[in-house]
């Protein structure tokens, strides 16, 4: 009786350890099928040229650009909306502190090209602790146009970049947004972003815009005001940090659709560097593991050193294959893959050498595991100089710090 006991044990064990191989090898197929889709519809989705039909007329836009302190290229970033090629849109400037030195940029701005129809809002309202919706109540409510986009303070536009947004406004398509990705800028820091934006941040972001999830990120987004003003505006949403989340699952949820631009949003902070970076990937992997907790296990298990870890074990114990070999074969077509849907991304020749690459590609497989714990371990997020505590379900409440007595 002793020895069957045994023997039922040994057989769970067993049958236990091939059901977790068999997951790390299925799902190690399945980031192949994420790959390919990234690339395939990458290449037929981004850099499209488009155009708005001339038979009907082009929609208002209102811009609303919540903005924040003052960096080397943020002059010449909101300029380029002043000088984009489209019909009918306002441009509605956020400043929250009055003393801001950004202030001083918009009123130059406005004095620069006097036939743009343009605002400046300081002050802010209080209808939440996200900080971002603060800014732009005022320019939110004070918007003329049906449709608003939302951009935040280091985006650079294109001249036809509005032009192709609102093309993609389709009948039932309530929102579009930009994927992001950055210009060309000089410094490993600016290499690091650029590599990632255009490889892991891309991967994911493509294949789920085509699968239909919500992948959606704030920091270009066009959206029906209509459909916000339905819900009772942005407000709302201003119990979140991720307002941008739930913003999209809100429209996905009374049946509306998304979709993104052809052209990515070009991010061109003046201010890249490494450890400012790290801090917003940070941060944002505190967002997910707070507003979808599956990430906790499933956004590691995606990572290239993490994944090919567990599926060379898996195959090793399965099919008997070398466990080390598998492991680097892994590794290198998981390389060139990137390297591939990095340059349809650009769409034109890139700003550093393929070693240049190599050193950023590995740096940033390396160290995200790395980050990805650091985000579980520390939970509070340190945002525009205030601390926030989340709870599950993506509901953020602000930490006051303690007065000393």
């Amino acid at each position: 009786m002793t020895f069957l006991l045994y023997a039922q044990k040994m057989a769970t064990v067993i049958y236990t350890v091939y059901g977790v191989a068999i997951f790390f090898f299925v799902f190690w197929c399945g980031t192949w099928g994420v790959h390919l889709i990234a690339i395939l519809y990458g290449k037929w989705k981004l850099h499209k040229k488009t155009s708005l039909p001339c038979e009907i007329p082009v929609p208002g836009v209102s811009i609303v650009k919540p903005l924040m302190g003052v960096d080397p290229n943020l002059f010449s970033n909101l300029e380029t909306f002043f000088t984009m090629d489209y019909p009918t849109y306002e441009l509605l400037f956020c400043v929250e502190d009055e003393s801001d030195p950004a202030i001083m940029l918009v009123k130059r701005l406005m004095e620069k090209y006097p036939n743009v129809d343009a605002r400046l809002f300081t002050g802010g309202g209080n209808v939440g602790v996200n900080p971002k919706i603060n800014n732009m109540q005022p320019g939110f409510l004070a918007a003329k146009y049906e449709l608003i986009l939302i951009s935040d303070s280091g985006i650079r536009m294109k001249e036809d970049t509005l032009q192709d947004m609102v093309s993609h406004l389709k009948d039932k398509v309530g929102l579009v947004h930009q994927m992001p990705f950055t210009c060309d800028r000089d410094g490993f820091a600016a290499t690091l972003e650029k590599i990632y934006f255009g490889t892991a941040q891309a991967r994911i972001y493509l294949s789920a815009a085509f699968l239909g999830v919500n992948c959606h990120t704030g920091m270009s987004t066009l959206i029906r005001k209509n459909i916000i003003d339905e819900v009772g505006g942005l407000q709302t949403f201003s119990g979140y940090l991720a307002e941008d989340y739930f913003i999209a699952k809100s429209l996905k949820e009374r049946g509306w659709n998304m979709s993104i631009s052809s052209q990515p949003a070009w991010q061109n902070s003046g201010l890249c560097e490494i450890h400012s970076f790290q801090a917003r990937l940070t941060r944002w992997a505190k967002l997910r593991a707070a507003m979808v907790p599956h990430t906790i296990i499933l956004e590691p298990l995606s990572e290239c050193m993490v994944l090919g870890a567990f599926a060379s074990w898996a195959v090793s114990f399965l099919f008997k294959w070398d466990a080390l070999v598998f492991y680097l074969v892994h590794i290198l077509v998981w390389f060139l893959l990137d390297w591939i849907l990095l340059c349809i991304v650009q769409n034109g020749s890139l700003s550093f050498n393929k070693f240049d690459f190599v050193v950023g590609w590995l740096f940033r497989e390396c160290s995200s595991p790395y980050l990805f714990l650091h985000a579980q371990w520390h939970p509070e997020i340190r945002w525009r100089g205030r601390t926030y505590r989340l709870k599950w379900g993506g509901i953020a409440e602000e930490l006051k710090p303690k007065v000393k007595v």
